[in-house]
């Protein structure tokens, strides 16, 4: 294995993907250029926080900025020639839900100056299938044979830092060298290597998160149908999963959301020529979750009389994320019907509209729980009704 510069490349380092595996090398002793076009982020990180929840990132950035391994730059000209250049940029979906491939290659070409023969880039976020061989020969129709590999990120938003440690790191490249000096760069952050062939490796990322996408809108499903017939669906639930294995890892119901769940599944589907059906049934159940709830809530409550309020409107619980959330498609379709919506969220700064939870309460003739945040977990709404998918802090029942 070549010796690498002291210092690892992470393109996209301030983001939630990048940020924590910048940190995360740095915590094994390597010197980090975090490169990310997102100026203010970058002060904010080398200003000591980060600016996005991540548990337990504090520490390491904390431990990070005091060793002096980490650096910060927008300028490509700062990018070491050769060494590591870990890619975060993923592949987006435009309005057709087709992939987008000019994202990764506008990234490319702009790191084409820094990139030797003897370095190693890494793409890290989620591709296409087939996009690391389609980049290892665009990037000889470039003049450039890099070693490439592409080692998928698998850790749930928020809590990246404690998993890298414990998932084990999928390893491919497009050639043997690239593959084994990819396996050594991750050994010293994660607690085994798998090795897959690229497209092995594109699919293991896709099908994870499709299989999860498709797992939520089961229950979905069977949370519909039971209310439909007037049953409570968490009682059925409850005494499905009691002491019996088979049923145990059936999650509770609610919005699946996010910016990876729903845009891996119809990445691929775009893959298999849109007859992936099982994924497209997936989108129409989770994406329709919420016109049922509006429709219920509509047939049960005068809400053109009503001020709604939203709990929560990040995509998950306890982070501050909200991009492809949910709550927004639910607050974008009760305006059509209630006198007024008001929302709300402990974590969300990014957002203008995002009123006080002391405000939303006394306003609000109707809750609707979005986002099941730790906050609310013992909330006391009074007589006001609720509507809580989750059960989390309700009954359930629309």
């Amino acid at each position: 294995m070549n010796e690498w510069n002291a210092e690892i490349t992470v393109v996209g380092g301030a983001g939630h993907v990048g940020l924590p595996l910048a940190l995360a090398f740095a915590d094994t002793g390597r010197r980090v250029l975090i490169h990310d076009i997102d100026e203010e982020a970058l002060e904010t990180i080398a200003g000591g926080r980060l600016p996005f929840v991540e548990y337990g990132g504090q520490v390491l950035l904390d431990k990070a900025l005091a060793e002096d391994r980490l650096r910060f730059s927008a300028a490509v000209d700062d990018v070491p020639a050769g060494g590591v250049m870990v890619v975060t940029i993923g592949t987006p979906i435009d309005e057709f839900l087709n992939p987008e491939y000019e994202a990764v290659s506008e990234c490319i070409d702009n790191l084409l100056p820094k990139m030797t023969d003897d370095c190693l880039v890494v793409l890290r976020s989620t591709v296409f299938p087939g996009t690391t061989d389609w980049l290892h020969r665009y990037l000889g129709t470039r003049g450039r044979s890099p070693k490439l590999a592409f080692c998928p990120e698998r850790v749930v938003q928020g809590h990246a830092t404690k998993e890298l440690r414990e998932v084990p790191q999928i390893v491919s490249g497009t050639t043997p060298e690239a593959a084994d000096e990819a396996a050594q760069l991750f050994a010293g952050i994660g607690p085994a290597i798998v090795r897959l062939t690229p497209q092995e490796a594109e699919f293991a990322k896709l099908f994870s998160n499709t299989y999860r996408y498709i797992h939520f809108a089961v229950t979905n499903e069977l949370y519909m149908i039971a209310e439909q017939a007037g049953v409570d669906y968490h009682r059925v639930l409850d005494g499905m999963t009691q002491d019996y294995p088979r049923a145990k890892d059936i999650p509770r119901p609610g919005f699946a959301a996010g910016p990876c769940l729903f845009k891996d599944t119809m990445q691929l589907s775009a893959f298999a020529n849109n007859r992936f059906g099982l994924g497209h049934a997936a989108m129409l159940v989770n994406e329709g979750l919420v016109l049922y709830v509006v429709d219920e809530a509509r047939r049960k409550y005068p809400l053109a009389d009503m001020t709604v309020g939203l709990l929560g409107m990040a995509f998950k619980a306890d982070v501050d994320d909200t991009r492809a959330s949910l709550s927004y498609k639910m607050k974008n379709a009760l305006k059509a019907h209630a006198k007024e919506v008001l929302c709300t969220d402990p974590h969300v700064a990014d957002d203008g509209e995002i009123r006080p939870l002391d405000e939303v309460l006394a306003k609000s003739d109707l809750l609707i729980l979005c986002t099941p945040h730790g906050a609310y977990k013992d909330l006391d709404v009074g007589e006001t009704p609720l509507i809580d998918l989750w059960r989390y802090i309700g009954t359930g029942r629309i």
